[in-house]
């Protein structure tokens, strides 16, 4: 496991984060975002009308070549996009980039609508139609087919790493995040989560994109009206905080955040990085995901698609995201400590340090490490140690055991692992053992700490809308990534290897509910920022055929058309 998390780390290092002072991916993702914004001429803001005039189906055409209307490709693609980041994802880039880690989600999403009607638009204008009227598409075929032959490499190399992040960020951190609500709120063991959760993706990826069309369709909306009507409800319950947390997103946007609870805070490239790392995770704009899914789109104008398309990050970060994060920062609770009992097992990912040691920006942990040492443990009390969880001192820490504190001696090998004797000398399991204290929270707990502190005055129920949306969420997520999985395994070793991926798809939901924290959010931004490097560089490229396709398009009278459709139909 250490191993694993060594590897994760370095991966995301290079990627993320290689060089500090302004990371390559950071200038190449915002830079490709502000490049398309310019040339496409702000379309984001100026056909947004147009875009929900199609999505309202007055441009639908059952004639049209696809498989799913417009709506349901573009529900398909917000039920990948629509998940995790939105809930778990946002907490985590506040906890450790402050509010104004915010302000950059934003941008990342403005600048993110138009890298979404570029590629999505390639996606449709490329896309492959088989003999069986299925089609197939995404940046593996627009790669291949405009940029020609000789970047087929690059085609491949995305349909790798789309295969990769798949299992991660589209499964594994979708799963994880289940299991630590459940485990959190009902104390469900992560096992069991996780394999209810792989049979029900397993009973509805098996039908293929149409019932997933149909199911995201239906899914998609109910959840997003239950968390929006929760997250407005808490809004108004604490109306006059509002205009104080907003204020604080634009004001922390450029500056520096001292940490909370022993947390050192966060530096402005360290701030700007978790809002980008957050932003796009959470709309998944110029990844190259959502592309597979609006290829599928029953449609013979490739523009029309990428209008639909480019809706997306507005519904999934500006407005979903932005209700979590008010939600969070209005409420304060991710400032505060919470007091509770969590396992001290590798999941919990509890730490131990000395009394002068520090706990720095993402988690690091300056002094000499901990090694070959006991540490006498009286009524849960140690001397000499402090704990750290979530990258935060532990206030007021006791060590329970079979309910009650403990006693006994804690030991500390050459490696660094954690031992327990008790008073007589027998081995005691870490895992029985309990840390009760006062924690800094992080993830989905977090939103849930800040919905059921701010619905407490219509009683003890609000944690809940985040479990319920955590679940549906994520089942929605991995349902509809599966599909973008699946198009680049067939792209890369033809029909017959689709159903042995989605068997391998439905076993990596259970590894991931069962992993660490660190682990499965590793692995899905290493997998994700892997999969959009050769994206970026294909729709900045292949721009000036969008812009022809869409100066073509905008010349027509669609109002004519629109009016005639209706006869007709």
């Amino acid at each position: 496991m250490e191993s694993l998390k060594l590897v994760i780390d370095t991966a995301v290092k290079y990627i993320w984060e290689f060089p500090a002072a302004m990371p390559y991916f950071i200038v190449l993702l915002l830079g490709v975002g502000i490049f398309l914004t310019i040339r496409m001429r702000f379309v984001q803001l100026r056909k947004v009308p147009h875009s929900l005039a199609v999505i309202a189906g007055y441009y639908d055409d059952p004639k049209d070549t696809g498989e799913i209307s417009h709506f349901q490709a573009l529900t398909s693609a917000l039920s990948a996009t629509i998940g995790i980041g939105n809930i778990s994802g946002v907490a985590i880039a506040i906890h450790y980039g402050g509010p104004g880690a915010m302000f950059w989600m934003w941008v990342t999403a403005i600048l993110g609508t138009a890298s979404k009607f570029v590629e999505c638009t390639l996606s449709t204008h490329f896309r492959r139609v088989h003999e069986d009227d299925s089609v197939s598409g995404g940046p593996m075929y627009y790669i291949e087919k405009g940029m020609g032959s000789r970047w087929k490499f690059l085609a491949v190399i995305f349909a790798v790493c789309a295969v990769i992040s798949s299992f991660g960020s589209g499964n594994a951190v979708q799963a994880f995040t289940v299991a630590d609500s459940f485990k959190s709120e009902f104390s469900i063991p992560t096992w069991i989560t996780g394999i209810v959760l792989a049979t029900l993706v397993a009973m509805v990826i098996i039908g293929g994109i149409k019932r997933i069309g149909k199911v995201t369709s239906k899914l998609v909306p109910i959840m997003s009206i239950i968390y929006f009507l929760g997250a407005i409800t808490v809004l108004l319950l604490h109306a006059p905080k509002l205009p104080g947390a907003i204020g604080t997103i634009f004001a922390d946007a450029f500056t520096a955040r001292a940490g909370a609870g022993g947390f050192v805070g966060s530096s402005f490239m360290f701030m700007l990085l978790w809002g980008v790392r957050r932003g796009i995770f959470s709309n998944e704009a110029g990844q190259g995901s959502a592309p597979i899914a609006h290829a599928a789109a029953r449609t013979d104008e490739p523009v029309r698609e990428g209008l639909v398309a480019m809706v997306g990050p507005y519904i999934d970060t500006l407005l979903i995201c932005t209700l979590t994060g008010l939600v969070i920062i209005t409420v304060g609770v991710w400032k505060e400590k919470r007091f509770e009992s969590v396992p001290f097992d590798k999941q919990s990912e509890i730490h131990i340090i000395g009394p002068a040691d520090e706990v720095g920006q993402n988690g690091d942990i300056s002094g000499e490490e901990l090694a070959d040492a006991d540490f006498p443990v009286s009524i849960g009390e140690v001397s000499g140690l402090r704990f750290v969880r979530n990258h935060s001192i532990v206030d007021s820490p006791l060590l329970l055991y079979s309910d009650g504190p403990f006693t006994g001696t804690l030991q500390i090998d050459d490696e660094g692992s954690v031992s327990f004797r008790d008073r007589y000398g027998a081995s005691v399991s870490s895992p029985d053992m309990q840390l009760q204290g006062f924690f800094l929270q992080n993830g989905s707990p977090l939103t849930a700490w800040a919905f059921g502190s701010g619905l407490s005055p219509l009683g003890n129920w609000g944690n809940y809308i985040v479990t319920i949306a955590v679940f549906l969420f994520a089942l929605s997520t991995a349902i509809s990534w599966s599909y973008y999985g699946d198009r680049s395994i067939e792209y890369l070793f033809g029909p017959a290897a689709i159903m042995p991926y989605r068997i391998v798809f439905c076993v990596m939901q259970f590894v991931g509910a069962v992993f660490s924290l660190e682990i499965v959010w590793g692995f899905g931004d290493a997998a994700l920022g892997l999969m959009a490097i050769p994206n970026l560089i294909a729709i900045a490229v292949l721009s000036g055929v969008v812009k022809k396709l869409a100066d073509e398009y905008f010349s027509r009278d669609h109002k004519r058309f629109r009016n005639s459709l209706f006869k007709r139909n």
